[in-house]
């Protein structure tokens, strides 16, 4: 049975309901249930915009109905396989079944396969597998959040649907073809991007949910992304400039005086981190007073000397802490269907606070308001602690909302939500929440996603640029890495000292610039090890002088970041762009992945191998091209290769003429 219903294309069959439904311009919103009714939550879709010249056209015999929202419409058979195209007719999505259901479609079958598979698992939900016709081998495929590979392009990988520490699962697809899609799902599950079919999967779900956008090109589809799933705030001053960062800065004197070494040398520095353990207990978001005497006091110099403090906040809650006894009496921590109140063991017992629950959410924020926004820190790097144990452990969420993985991936959207609600109470606007991972809407609560804990290595390196390009292409504009890498790195050792300084020239060309790592040997004497220095005059004269100038560059680039930041806050645009994202008409722009755009006007080409001095650089069709920042003043013509040589001292950037 099809019907049009609340302007919306309606199929029924035995127990199988579809809705294909208008949502924004040029764009669906398709849902597909075996439960009495439609669930209601939107997820992802924080908003839905005018749609489009919209007009549904229903059969009157046994013919496909039709449905159109401007440049993108729909077509769903007698027996309910549906087929996206743009305004042109061109095919974008079709369903892959191979069934006898419909002996008219050239695809019948006796292979008993179904497009949309809601299977029933005990509970009450599904598991769930979206399967779509693999319509051109030669498609390619960006998005999807951050995963730790070199790969640009997605079409042909397997992609696991869940958080773990250095992966975030975003599911939004920019599609060569000219449509974006998102999976939204927040359940734990598979993408499977391949040749033949592409697959998505959720493996507890009450329904199917996606929305899909036709566009002419990649910035028109991720324009129309931004206003569903909404927009990132508008980036702080400090956010504009050099972060400073170690595995643990472990008392209030040191951190000062590294910060007072920076205004010595004349180094401009916007923000300095305090991280983990700087409290007593976990689970009491508060100094603890023996190594951090006076806060306040601390904050106050700090702003004198113009820098920021960001405070680290971990989600967990040590049964040794003040606050367990409350937290657990109202039912504020997560849930365990069995066994003592223990999620994970990192330096005690320790469990997490519930982020799901707005009474949770304001009980911290109370916490953090106090302790910390109160004594002037407005930062906040809310670490997930390991987020993989808050998802696979499945004791859990085993009674949060009928299943623990219905809202694993939420987790960390609704952890950064709860600070973000608390500051904009407080009248700030502003806001900045440095995590470890993100779902699709993230951006809307103020998520500077950096890529976790990640090695100090060269093919590390390497990955970070492919995460940091498709986590913008996913929506996520503000997006950072550990320079240097996370895991190891000896400050004294020249190999390192090499691939340091090519992370921190790159570094200079992110969204936010932020040093970080934990480095070898280990200091002894401090209580829970703080890592070796990692400040820049810990590596050398000759590496010191190219960080400083590169610091130097970031600051030159101040008004022209805010820009690239004031486009995100407005249209959901990236700020490390893919190539194709400003030359979609270039064929080669979609090959090329170890070269981007930082905004429309500068393209970065980083160094990411050991001993490199000369680089081939593509530069697009579509404008021409001058070295940026050295001596050599000739234009290139776009469309062509050319090398260049790339010094230690140097990163090779060109300035769009």
């Amino acid at each position: 049975m099809l019907l049009s219903e609340d302007e919306k294309l309606v199929f029924r069959f035995d127990d199988h309901i579809l809705w294909v439904q208008p949502w924004g311009e040029n764009a669906f919103r398709i849902r597909a249930t075996k439960q009495a009714s439609m669930p209601t939550e939107d997820w992802a879709l924080s908003s839905k915009p005018a749609n489009g010249k919209t007009s549904i056209k229903t059969p009157v015999s046994d013919e496909d109905a039709t449905i159109s929202n401007g440049k993108i419409k729909a077509t769903v058979s007698s027996r309910g396989k549906l087929t996206i195209y743009n305004s042109s007719g061109k095919k974008l999505l079709e369903e892959y079944a191979r069934h006898r259901q419909d002996p008219k479609d050239p695809k019948c079958s006796a292979l008993t396969i179904e497009a949309r598979e809601l299977r029933p698992i005990l509970g009450g939900d599904y598991h769930l597998t979206m399967r779509f016709e693999s319509l051109d081998p030669k498609e390619k495929i960006f998005g999807m959040g951050q995963y730790q590979q070199p790969y640009l392009n997605l079409k042909g990988t397997d992609l696991e649907l869940a958080h773990r520490n250095s992966q975030a699962s975003v599911p939004f697809a920019v599609s060569s073809l000219g449509y974006g899609l998102l999976w939204n799902n927040p359940g734990i599950g598979r993408a499977v991007l391949g040749t033949n079919v592409l697959g998505f999967e959720a493996y507890s779900t009450k329904a199917l949910d996606y929305w899909v956008v036709a566009g002419d090109t990649p910035a028109e589809i991720e324009e129309a992304y931004a206003k569903v799933t909404g927009y990132v705030p508008m980036m702080p001053e400090y956010g504009l400039g050099f972060w400073q960062c170690k595995l643990r800065y472990w008392n209030q004197e040191q951190l000062l005086n590294i910060a007072r070494e920076y205004h010595r040398r004349n180094v401009p520095l916007d923000l300095i981190v305090v991280d983990f353990f700087h409290w007593k207990h976990q689970g009491e978001w508060s100094f603890d007073p023996e190594f951090w005497p006076d806060p306040e006091a601390m904050v106050k110099e700090l702003k004198e000397l113009k820098v920021e403090l960001m405070v680290s906040i971990w989600p967990t809650v040590e049964n040794a802490s003040e606050n367990f006894p409350e937290m657990l009496e109202r039912g504020l921590l997560i849930r365990h269907d069995r066994g003592m109140r223990v999620a994970m063991q990192c330096d005690g017992d320790i469990t997490h606070f519930d982020a799901t629950n707005p009474e949770a959410r304001k009980y911290i924020w109370s916490k953090a308001k106090k302790n910390y926004y109160d004594k002037g820190i407005k930062v906040f790097w809310l670490d997930e602690a390991e987020p993989e144990y808050s998802i696979y452990d499945f004791d859990i969420f085993r009674y949060h909302a009928g299943s623990n993985l219905q809202i694993g991936n939420t987790y960390p959207k609704e952890y950064a939500r709860g600070f973000y609600e608390g500051m904009q109470a407080e009248g700030q606007t502003n806001i900045v929440n440095l995590l470890r991972c993100a779902w699709a809407g993230s951006q809307k609560y103020g998520a500077l996603v950096w890529s976790g804990d990640i090695a100090s290595s060269w093919d590390s390196f390497r990955n970070q640029l492919a995460a940091g390009l498709n986590m913008g292409l996913a929506g996520i504009p503000w997006w950072t890495t550990d320079i240097g890498g996370f895991h190891g790195g000896n400050p004294d050792d020249p190999e390192f000292r090499e691939l340091f300084t090519r992370w921190f020239q790159w570094g200079a060309f992110c969204p936010v610039m932020r040093l970080h790592g934990d480095r070898e040997p280990k200091p002894e004497g401090q209580p829970t090890a703080s890592g070796a220095e990692n400040e820049i005059w810990s590596y050398g004269d000759e590496v010191y002088e190219i960080c400083k100038r590169y610091i130097g560059i970031r600051e030159q680039l101040r008004d022209y970041t805010r820009g690239l930041m004031r486009e995100a806050h407005e249209k959901g645009t990236p700020v490390m762009r893919t190539l194709f994202y400003e030359f979609p008409g270039d064929e080669r722009a979609w090959e090329v992945e170890t070269q981007y755009m930082f905004g429309s006007q500068y393209m970065v080409v980083p160094v990411l191998k050991a001993g490199q001095r000369v680089i081939k650089v593509y530069l697009p069709d579509g404008a021409s091209w001058k070295v940026w920042g050295g001596k050599d003043d000739a234009v290139y013509q776009g469309g062509q290769d050319v090398e260049f040589d790339c010094p230690i001292e140097s990163m090779p950037v060109f300035c769009r003429q």
